[in-house]
């Protein structure tokens, strides 16, 4: 199967889904995905992400627009002839085969010789450090060892998309932190196309190369996990990606990429103008917990600089967490590494908190 003419493999044209005839579930997707490319689909429930997955599986129907597959429509193809692997939280698995039966199966369906099914069963299960389990039913292993199969079920007949709907949703977490990095490192070695479903932001930011943000069915950002954290584009991507502070204010004037904003508390700050376009527009400040800083040394000479009230001072191994009153805002928050110089805080302490104006962006009032 090859790509189309401008790249993609994968690609989403102005695809809406209504299940009533009157409410869109997706609103006019339009998505191109690179060949190799592990590309996750994230969002919270009801932002439209497992029903583009769907879509794409041949699950669910779209209501309009086309999707293509190499540059071929596949609208009207059953899911069956798509030669898409798939993988569900729930595994999927036929409860009363062994496991070398769960991985034959798609390849007795695609008529595959006796030979030839053994051979492929006995690489996948290699794939997923499960060679010994071949003669195991479902009933007899671990979540995460259930998971593996299904993922070994999903890549033995060699597909080139491999589709994912919270596949590590039933695990631990430290399993599934575990089989986060199985999972992309399988990618990489494969170059298989992937394309993930999860809600948590972590998952999204560790294994792909580009990540959807999808809310309210649009995708409100598309990029590669770091830019999709440093430069949200708007209030809900970035309150969405990660920990988040925020100070509500109004615009008093722009120039070029940078902003003039007065806090509601009356301070006047400096931020990058991402989501802003005219002085007088009611916009909300992002700032990473991370990019603040109380300790003087290590404040930039031009860092802007703001009184705060320390509230909680938590001490999580590696890091502080800091609670603070900046500007009204009571639940502003300070991430500082565990160092030998760095000053443990008090509640009731009035400090001086400093960030650069670069870590500081005008967004939508949302």
């Amino acid at each position: 199967m090859q790509q189309s003419s401008d790249g993609a493999f994968v690609e989403f044209e102005r695809v809406q889904k209504s299940y009533d005839g009157e409410t869109l579930v997706v609103k006019d997707l339009n998505l191109a995905i690179g060949k190799g490319e592990f590309l996750t689909m994230l969002g919270p429930s009801g932002s439209g992400k497992t029903t583009c997955l769907m879509m794409l599986a041949g699950f669910e129907t779209a209501t309009h627009g086309e999707i293509r597959l190499g540059g071929r429509p596949i609208n009207q193809v059953p899911p069956h002839k798509r030669g898409i692997g798939m993988v569900f939280q729930n595994y999927a698995l036929f409860p009363h085969m062994t496991v070398a039966e769960n991985l034959s199966f798609p390849l007795e369906v695609r008529g595959m010789p006796k030979a030839e099914r053994e051979q492929k069963i006995a690489r996948a299960l290699d794939m997923v450090q499960m060679g010994d389990f071949a003669g195991r039913r479902p009933a007899q292993l671990s979540g995460g060892q259930q998971q593996r199969i299904a993922l070994a079920r999903a890549l033995v007949f060699e597909p080139e998309l491999v589709l994912m709907d919270e596949p590590l949703g039933a695990l631990d977490k430290q399993l599934r932190e575990h089989m986060q990095f199985e999972i992309k490192h399988l990618h990489e070695r494969l170059g298989i196309t992937v394309v993930y479903v999860t809600h948590d932001q972590t998952e999204a930011l560790t294994m792909s190369d580009r990540v959807a943000v999808f809310n309210d069915g649009v995708i409100q950002q598309i990029d590669p996990p770091d830019v999709l954290y440093e430069r949200p584009q708007n209030s809900f991507v970035a309150q969405f990606i990660g920990e988040n502070n925020t100070l509500d204010g109004t615009v008093e004037s722009i120039e070029g990429d940078r902003c003039r904003v007065r806090l509601d508390h009356g301070e006047v700050i400096d931020a990058v103008a991402v989501n802003v376009r005219a002085p007088g527009e009611r916009t909300r400040i992002s700032i990473r917990p991370e990019r603040v800083e109380y300790n003087a040394e290590r404040m930039p000479a031009d860092a802007f600089r703001i009184r705060a009230e320390v509230l909680e001072f938590i001490y999580m191994g590696d890091i502080y967490r800091t609670r603070l009153d900046v500007a009204g805002n009571q639940n502003f928050i300070i991430k500082t590494r565990n160092a030998p110089d760095q000053r443990r805080l008090k509640p009731g302490e009035v400090i001086e908190i400093g960030w650069r104006v670069e870590d500081c962006r005008a967004l939508d009032a949302a």
